[in-house]
């Protein structure tokens, strides 16, 4: 078994280890992938690794002890030992959940990334079904609450990594469905009727196609304001204006997507960096922001996109100070 991260191991890649993989599904027309699943993915079990790891303090001043002798590369699988138990509604994997977290090097206690270079302590973790990675691992099949200790040998996360130790604990599930303030909906764009769990119903005007990308609030939130480079949680549903047939959707996958606003097509991106969490955008983009004279998939070549996307959570791109 191995845990799925980036490939490099530094502080500088530490958003893309923890998130691991997250900027592979940075194409929202991908094809659906497994829905989520209240069973556990690993349960991992504890061991005299995570058992003999020291957690002090909290907040900034948590200090992540591994005493000498504690050889985490000698173990076979990930350890994980529960600190607190929380007395929250378990979390389970295409959870959404706000979570404080540490993760350091086992050899030298040297700090890879931690949830403090966020807005606050904390940072929204969505615990993707579909990448195994140190979140779903650290926190599934616990209650919400609950903090733990995971000891994860080097050999598991690639060839020539370093073991790591990873203190995390969740506070509370998170919405996913946006939550701002309804707002009047613009003349000339799609109109957009919302079912009782939240998905989006589309409904095309009867005119051309806008040869600009055009942007509509259909919920302004109040939360954390979307970056250049961040990393996003959203649902989102995509039709096409020529004849509004869907060709993505991540209500129909069962959990939401994640992925960089770097890695998404521009009219997409244009849709999400600048707009706060909480926020529900409607977006058309003709090709030249879209895909352009080249099919994808589903989608015939010189299409205008439309989606509808609720905006759950960003984390900051950049790499923690040392």
């Amino acid at each position: 078994m191995r845990i799925r991260l980036a490939a490099a191991l530094s502080a500088v890649a530490a958003t893309a280890l923890l998130l691991s993989g997250c900027a592979g599904a940075g194409n929202p027309s991908a094809s659906p992938s497994p829905s989520a699943s209240s069973s556990c993915l690993l349960d991992a079990k504890p061991g005299k690794t995570s058992d003999a790891v020291k957690v002090d303090g909290e907040g900034k001043d948590l200090k992540i002890t591994v005493p000498a002798g504690t050889d985490i590369d000698a173990a076979t699988s990930v350890e994980r030992t529960i600190l607190k138990k929380g007395d929250g509604k378990n979390v389970v994997a295409g959870d959404l959940v706000s979570v404080q977290y540490r993760l350091v090097k086992a050899a030298d206690g040297s700090a890879l990334d931690s949830s403090e270079r966020g807005a606050g302590d904390q940072l929204p973790i969505l615990l993707d079904p579909n990448q195994q990675s140190l979140f779903v691992v650290a926190l599934e099949c616990q209650p919400v609450g609950s903090s733990v200790v995971l000891a994860v040998p080097g050999k598991l996360l690639g060839q020539g990594q370093p073991s790591v130790v990873v203190y995390a604990q969740s506070t509370k599930k998170l919405p996913t469905v946006a939550s701002g303030k309804e707002v009047a909906p613009v003349a000339g764009m799609p109109t957009v009727k919302l079912a009782k769990d939240g998905s989006p119903d589309i409904t095309i005007p009867k005119s051309d196609p806008p040869t600009e990308t055009k942007i509509a609030d259909l919920k302004q939130g109040d939360g954390p304001t979307v970056g250049s480079g961040d990393f996003v949680i959203v649902q989102y549903r995509g039709v096409t204006w020529a004849d509004g047939k869907e060709f993505d959707s991540s209500w129909k996958r069962g959990t939401p997507a994640q992925f960089q606003t770097t890695g998404v097509v521009t009219g997409f991106k244009k849709a999400l960096e600048g707009q706060k969490v909480g926020s529900q955008v409607l977006v058309v983009i003709p090709p030249a922001d879209g895909y352009g004279d080249q099919a994808q998939s589903s989608i015939p070549a010189n299409s205008t996109l439309v989606f509808v996307i609720d905006i759950l959570g960003t984390l900051p791109s950049a790499a923690p100070a040392q």
